[in-house]
């Protein structure tokens, strides 16, 4: 199994691995880390992202031994154990994009128990466990999932990139925390070097690029939301500061407005009609 950097997560990920096996039996294909421990730019704050892909549909017994196992593993000595993030794709969804949005049954961060939730499966997702994923049993993921054109990729993240953005200017008040704060900033500019380049690359890649590409009037508010990154259990429960938390959805409003010239490869009409349509029906388009 490929480890991490980090000698207690990958303890955390052998006993969760060793743990699905036993309650799969033969319907377990992989187990694979997403997200940042994917892409890169994974630290000791980051979530663990997973994706672990089963021959069908789970069993009602399965679903039983498995969240008996997510209880153990969250109990374990060790904070990475609260911090997985992951879902459970029969092969047949996982292959194609034409699935997405089927729910899944998918453990949240900083949850024990399995729920039925789309969070996971997205474009995004199959993207990046197909390009970048890190194996921890399986056959490579590039034999799991079709190729995925760059245009659904783009499409998806526009899309998300508008709605959300319509969804926190609608009411800032749940997000105005130093947490979110620093999110919001973070996704932004990964998402808009998404679009700029067809690929998923870490926050870090994306604020860094966003630092050259964007207007220069934005770089201080990039360079404190970087810094005031750490410790998420904490800044969650902070307010954040009121100069930085309207200037993020000054943020919101400019990235929204730069999105089409920033999506290349030809999806630059795509960016605008996608824009155009959001402005006449802020709460179309699939949630975040």
């Amino acid at each position: 199994m490929r480890t991490t950097p980090y000698s207690d997560l990958n303890a955390v990920l052998q006993e969760l691995v060793a743990g699905m096996r036993a309650a799969l039996g033969t319907s377990f294909v992989g187990a694979y880390l997403q997200g940042s421990f994917g892409v890169g730019g994974d630290d000791e704050h980051s979530d663990v992202d997973f994706a672990a892909v089963v021959e069908e549909e789970l069993s009602v017994s399965q679903v039983e031994t498995l969240q008996i196992l997510h209880e153990r593993i969250f109990r374990l000595d060790s904070s990475w154990a609260q911090h997985l993030e992951g879902s459970y794709f029969p092969k047949d969804i996982l292959r194609s994009c034409s699935r997405v949005g089927t729910p899944l049954w998918y453990l949240d961060n900083g949850h024990r128990q399995l729920e039925r939730s789309t969070h996971c499966n997205t474009v995004v997702v199959r993207w990046t466990v197909r390009e970048h994923a890190v194996a921890l049993a399986g056959p490579l993921p590039a034999l799991l999932i079709d190729p995925i054109p760059i245009e659904a990729l783009r499409q998806e993240i526009l899309e998300t990139l508008h709605r959300w953005g319509q969804e926190i200017l609608d009411d800032p008040r749940p997000f105005n925390n130093r947490f979110y704060q620093s999110f919001i900033v973070l996704s932004y500019c990964r998402m808009l070097h998404s679009l700029h380049t067809g690929t998923i690359g870490s926050k870090r890649t994306g604020a860094e690029w966003a630092k050259t590409a964007l207007d220069p009037s934005w770089t201080a508010l990039i360079d404190r939301t970087w810094g005031g990154r750490p410790n998420p259990e904490l800044s969650v429960r902070q307010p954040a500061d009121p100069a930085d938390f309207t200037r993020t959805l000054e943020f919101i409003r400019y990235a929204r407005g730069e999105a089409a010239r920033y999506a290349a490869g030809g999806c630059a009409d795509t960016a605008v009609a996608v824009a155009q349509r959001d402005a006449l029906d802020p709460q179309s388009g699939p949630r975040d």
